[in-house]
């Protein structure tokens, strides 16, 4: 198959990969004070709020794969949009957590069972023969720029509606403005999810890239598939790595002993590395064998993992440290990008990509229920630079296990 999607195809990719995680994730990211203060929440209330909706999504994973093998990926992912902007409505009348809950147990529904799988699929069909590396990478790191610009905005409309001092503004007044910034991202959701429906298409006749239904053959074909299996394991490895990097901010405060301004700033130096890094990435890949250069991502989540679990890292050396950074995401976002660029390599056939990706996310995203609370036990359990060092040697672990299979999955789908 040729590349015969326009560019505005992946554009629009992008944006809807971002949109559809702004009101469950990107907002509450980025307005954290804000959301805890305007929905009357303690931090344990909105990490429940985030399990609730894992649990869905786990659930989703493998149901709305075969979907996404049924239906046009253009529709399931407008549709999704404009379920997703709908729980807005509800969002900003800011409701009691039991409701809230419930909501991010919809948001589970509408972004995984409807979204995920069709996303996956609309970028290997982007990406045709020649391109699934710059499919992938430009797609997430097109995700992650587009969720920084979404974050300017709203913190620009946020101050616009506040009109005085975060400092003299009270309950209500805070209110008010986050329910302007709730109804303008929804707002751009729905439009986007309009753009998506009438401009995303190729010249691939939709029902080439579709079955009339999923069966248990169709399920027994894409278990058969030693890719899929060794794709399992690489996401939940690369995943570990991806969720570890929530401490790194954390890391700069309790260990290089920076203030809470400059630890946030390494945070937001992490976050700019992302969209770097996937569209680099997405460049360069696919001059080159794409496998190898997944094996070569893990292999520096190991070094940045061994940089920071030795204990080399101190107060005094700020350039070593700065550069294990960059290790670690180089690493971490570049797997990130890659791991759904392979599946062309390792022979699963576009017509069952929805299904594929369905089973391949129930295993690899099962960090989503274990890394928080792993790493949360070895920072609470053993306050300091030993936690942290525990939590990198979390890392090294997995990395090493990722890059085995990796490894596995580049000499046997390389061969000639």
């Amino acid at each position: 198959m040729k590349q015969k999607a326009p560019w505005y195809y992946l554009i629009l990719l992008i944006l809807a990969g971002e949109a559809v995680f702004i009101l469950p994730f990107v907002l509450p990211r980025i307005f954290r004070p804000t959301v805890l203060d305007v929905f009357g929440l303690d931090n344990v209330q909105l990490g429940l709020c985030f399990s609730v909706y894992g649990i869905i999504a786990m659930v989703s994973y493998p149901f709305g794969g075969p979907l996404a093998d049924k239906f046009a990926p253009r529709k399931l992912i407008a549709i999704a949009l404009w379920l997703t902007a709908l729980g807005g409505i509800l969002f900003a009348q800011y409701p009691s957590l039991s409701t809230l809950q419930l909501l991010y147990g919809y948001w589970g529904f509408t972004t995984i069972f409807l979204f995920w799988a069709p996303m996956i699929k609309a970028t290997r069909v982007w990406g045709g023969d020649t391109s699934q590396g710059k499919a992938f990478g430009l797609l997430d790191g097109g995700r992650g720029l587009t969720g920084a610009l979404f974050g300017l905005l709203g913190v620009f409309v946020f101050s616009m509606f506040l009109g005085i001092d975060i400092l003299d503004a009270s309950l209500i007044d805070r209110q008010n403005a986050f329910t302007y910034v709730i109804y303008t991202a929804s707002g751009i959701i729905i439009l986007i999810g309009l753009l998506v429906w009438l401009f995303m298409k190729s010249e691939i006749n939709e029902r080439e890239i579709l079955v009339d239904r999923i069966t248990l053959r169709e399920l027994k074909q894409v278990l058969k598939l030693p890719s899929v299996w060794l794709l399992m394991v690489i996401i939940l490895c690369a995943y570990v790595g991806y969720k570890i990097t929530d401490i790194i901010s954390q890391y700069a405060n309790e260990v290089m002993l920076y203030d809470q301004v400059k630890s946030a700033q390494v945070g937001t130096f992490l976050q700019f590395l992302r969209p770097t890094t996937g569209i680099l990435v997405g460049l360069f890949v696919d001059r080159f064998r794409i496998t190898f250069w997944l094996l070569l991502s893990l292999i520096f989540c190991i070094v940045g993992g061994i940089l920071f679990a030795s204990g080399f890292i101190a107060p005094s050396t700020t350039a070593l440290f700065f550069i294990s950074v960059i290790i670690v995401a180089i690493g971490v976002y570049a797997a990130r990008a890659l791991y759904f660029g392979v599946m062309r390599v390792g022979r699963i056939p576009l017509v069952l990509t929805g299904t594929a990706v369905g089973l391949i996310s129930l295993v690899g995203y099962t960090p989503d229920i274990f890394a928080g609370p792993a790493y949360g036990y070895f920072l609470d359990k053993y306050p300091g630079e030993q936690g942290h060092q525990y939590v990198f040697w979390m890392l090294t672990g997995f990395s090493t296990i990722g890059a085995v299979a990796a490894w596995v999955y580049h000499k046997k789908y390389t061969k000639k």
